[in-house]
């Protein structure tokens, strides 16, 4: 199950031994409502391995200036706290997850 973000708990969930995912979205964004069920699965199916974390970008507007989101669904993966790639738009599953082990 992924974990929400707020502008005061961003930096926390960060720090997390496993690859972080942020994944960047607003309730009103038609691409985000597309990935969001693929996120569920990518977080149920490799919880060993991966951290899922929304947030919404009306309410952690801060956070998503300072990483520049400027475009939504925007996905930044984190190792160790430190942003090491990211991802621009709805993509298909089988992508995200080779993007993934790529990472890990």
């Amino acid at each position: 199950m992924a974990k929400v973000a707020t502008n005061a708990t961003f930096d926390e969930l960060l720090q997390d031994e496993k690859l972080v995912i942020v994944d960047f979205w607003a309730v009103w964004c038609g691409p985000c409502r597309m990935i969001a069920p693929i996120l569920d699965q990518i977080s149920e199916e490799m919880a060993d391995k991966v951290t899922v974390v929304k947030c919404n970008v009306d309410d952690c507007e801060d956070v998503a200036m300072r990483y520049r989101i400027m475009n939504i669904p925007t996905l930044l993966f984190f190792k160790n706290g430190e942003m090491v790639d990211r991802s621009v738009g709805a993509v298909p599953k089988a992508a995200l997850v080779e993007k993934i082990n790529s990472l890990l």
